[in-house]
């Protein structure tokens, strides 16, 4: 089983420098950006485009970005374009057809934009069609996972106080963030934590909840933000796993009220990292169990830093069981996967 330096070493996606705290909290990251409109006519309803200006490593992963409800992307998200631009990622910022669009119609949007960015725009030999992410704020956000529903192939969503009245998450594939902010009425962290604990075990997926802020805190730039953002969209766009040292456990807990995750996030068709321990915690038994008797075992098959991997036997016995069911007590500092403490 590959571990993750051998993954980085034989990943084409990769791009950039080793990346640092400082170098993900930064305003602009190693590459230089340029920029370029787009009109309406392609399904939404125009916008920009930002892009890295460097054509000497290979094509970048995209992101699609919708603003909120009423709002125009050019005066709330515009911030992002460039600092997300300048880590290796081309950016295209949607206006939506109607400022009151609700978040299937902003998630459509959100679709066509990828395809007029893959297949029509001046950048489009910049982009790897199969590298591709939504995002958005408020009802943009839950245009985001309504796009990532309808499009599992897409590589992550990320959605900032997302508002998604028309859906839920219970059948999302696509590697999910969510967002919310501790004095946020509109989309209370209660009804995003709920969005978050809707989301499959099998989906990759992390909650922050930003403490002190309100529902409008991703309009403003904030470094936050883009520490948490940039390596998600690195992991699981570029399948960089230099950047899960920031999130596996989360480095910097600053204005972070509250964290949960699925570590070590691995991107869907990469190994999982090589353990550095494998230590049971409970030993397989030594006896045999009683003749017919269904029994249970639990033990710790692998761990790295702030994970671990369990495996339940489970043996009907003598003879054949309708159904059962199998509980066990974590021990001590381990939680499951969708579970979280404050940093």
């Amino acid at each position: 089983m590959a571990g993750p330096a051998a993954v980085a070493a034989d990943n084409p996606y990769q791009r950039g420098p080793d990346p640092t705290a400082a170098s993900v909290a930064a305003p602009n990251g190693p590459f230089a950006t340029a920029q370029v409109s787009v009109p309406s006519g392609y399904g939404f309803n125009g916008g920009m485009i930002y892009y890295p200006t460097d054509t000497s490593q290979g094509t970048f992963g995209a992101i699609a970005i919708s603003p909120g409800y009423t709002a125009l992307f050019s005066v709330e998200l515009a911030w992002m374009g460039p600092r997300l631009a300048s880590q290796g990622f081309v950016v295209i910022g949607i206006e939506t057809n109607n400022r009151n669009d609700f978040d299937t119609a902003r998630g459509t949007q959100l679709l066509a934009a990828l395809d007029y960015l893959t297949g029509q725009s001046s950048v489009r030999n910049r982009v790897d069609p199969n590298r591709l992410a939504v995002a958005g704020h408020s009802m943009g956000g839950g245009g985001a996972f309504s796009a990532a529903l309808r499009r599992p192939a897409l590589k992550a969503a990320v959605g900032f106080t997302p508002f998604s009245p028309s859906q839920n998450l219970n059948t999302m594939r696509v590697p999910a963030l969510l967002y919310s902010g501790q004095n946020d009425t509109v989309t209370t962290p209660s009804s995003v934590s709920n969005l978050y604990n809707g989301l499959p075990s099998t989906t990759e997926a992390a909650y922050i909840e930003a403490a002190g802020l309100d529902h409008s805190f991703p309009t403003r730039p904030n470094t936050l933000l883009m520490r948490t953002m940039i390596p998600w969209v690195k992991i699981f766009l570029d399948n960089d796993l230099r950047y899960t040292q920031f999130l596996c456990p989360l480095t910097d807990s600053s204005g972070v009220l509250q964290y949960r995750n699925t570590c070590p996030l691995v991107p869907p068709g990469l190994p999982s990292p090589s353990p550095t321990t494998a230590p049971p915690t409970t030993a397989p038994p030594t006896t045999a169990p009683p003749t017919g008797a269904c029994t249970a075992t639990y033990q710790t098959i692998g761990s790295w830093p702030g994970s671990f991997q369990g495996e339940v036997t489970v043996r009907a016995g003598s003879s054949a069981i309708n159904g059962w069911t199998v509980g066990w007590t974590l021990g001590g500092g381990q939680r499951s996967p969708r579970s979280g403490t404050a940093p």
